[in-house]
């Protein structure tokens, strides 16, 4: 419309001597020389082709955010004889470390949307994992079970997988150490095992993801985090060090690097978040030394990316509820786009960020 309003105004006084068409054809010319259509040629150069969004739009890399699938939630053993034979953990895209039992501890290793080929190797459930198992409204994936897991599972309806060694998993028996450190498990083991199992998922991811990198430097209260020491107890410590150029954490387990039994590559992380609650022994009967977890309420941690530190705080008001993690001014929390470590650490452990 721009073009003709400028054409029709130019050629008035043309109409004497010559046709419109002449008129059309000669007075453009000379507007065009003239530098009348400067304007249009600018404006003809903003006019972009739109441009292909599945080449050129920016989407997460750690969770499609148009899934709605359920995520598994496999319980990974980590005694220190099994923890060579970790396998599949890179894969996770969120994993929770507790303490359990005689200051060991266990992962629970979250898989949304995978295709890995092993992953283990697995180990009973404890009932304080299941509130995380359905914060994300997760498969539980397990062998064997706490007495106070079992009753939970019909208590708190808990969709779960029990790993077998034939239609849900398999042990390796080419490894040499005891017959509970060699039980595995894959995508397609466990989707073969889902029988009526829901596999949609009713809430929200966890985290909030960043597509565009977070500059945790310019948050309030942000500290540099090069090197990340989380104790859990005599026999567990985790440390993490940062890798500028990759921009993840290496992890590594008693000051050795934590590796893949299959990739044989160290485990990175591209966030952690820390926080400590109080745990203490309970007087079951058995004296098997089981846990229990005071997650219920709130509290102060730390998440971790990028190189800094930035104090949080945390929020879980029931069993089944998310676990809402906020900055100290009071917005939620958004964390970078890629894997999340998240340690459960007990309460006055030793937590040294430098």
């Amino acid at each position: 419309m721009k073009i003709r309003k400028r054409i029709g105004r130019n050629k008035k006084g043309l109409y004497i001597t010559i046709s419109v068409v002449a008129v059309l054809a000669i007075g453009a010319s000379i507007l065009w020389v003239s530098g009348v259509f400067k304007g249009t040629e600018e404006e003809t150069k903003t006019v972009e082709p739109t441009p292909n969004n599945s080449q050129n739009e920016k989407t997460l890399q750690i969770v499609d955010p148009d899934s709605n699938s359920r995520p598994y939630a496999v319980m990974i053993n980590n005694i220190n004889v099994a923890r060579p034979l970790q396998s599949g953990l890179q894969d996770a895209y969120i994993i929770y470390e507790i303490i359990v039992e005689g200051g060991i501890t266990r992962y629970m290793a979250l898989f949304l949307d995978q295709d890995t080929e092993r992953i283990g190797s697995i180990r009973s459930a404890r009932h304080y994992f299941l509130d995380y198992a359905l914060e994300n409204d997760a498969i539980y994936v397990h062998h064997g079970q706490s007495p106070q897991a079992q009753s939970d599972f019909s208590k708190l309806d808990v969709d779960r997988i029990v790993v077998d060694n034939s239609k849900t998993g398999w042990r390796d028996n080419s490894l040499n150490v005891a017959t509970e450190h060699r039980l595995f498990t894959s995508i397609e083991k466990l989707n073969s095992g889902l029988g009526n199992i829901r596999t949609e998922r009713d809430n929200d991811l966890l985290l909030n993801y960043s597509i565009d990198e977070l500059d945790l430097s310019k948050y309030d209260d942000a500290q540099v985090a090069n090197d990340v020491t989380i104790k859990y107890s005599g026999y567990i410590t985790n440390t993490y060090e940062y890798d500028p150029e990759a921009k993840v954490y290496n992890r590594f387990v008693n000051g050795e690097e934590h590796t893949d039994y299959v990739t044989k590559e160290q485990y990175t992380f591209k966030n952690i978040i820390t926080y400590q609650v109080d745990n203490y022994t309970l007087d079951d009967g058995e004296n098997k030394g089981r846990q229990e977890l005071e997650n219920i309420g709130s509290g102060t941690g730390y998440y971790i990316s990028g190189g800094y530190a930035v104090p949080i705080t945390w929020e879980k008001s029931s069993r089944t509820s998310q676990t809402k993690y906020y900055l100290a001014n009071g917005e939620e929390l958004v964390v970078n786009d890629g894997n999340t470590f998240i340690q459960i650490q007990p309460e006055g452990q030793t937590l040294t960020i430098e």
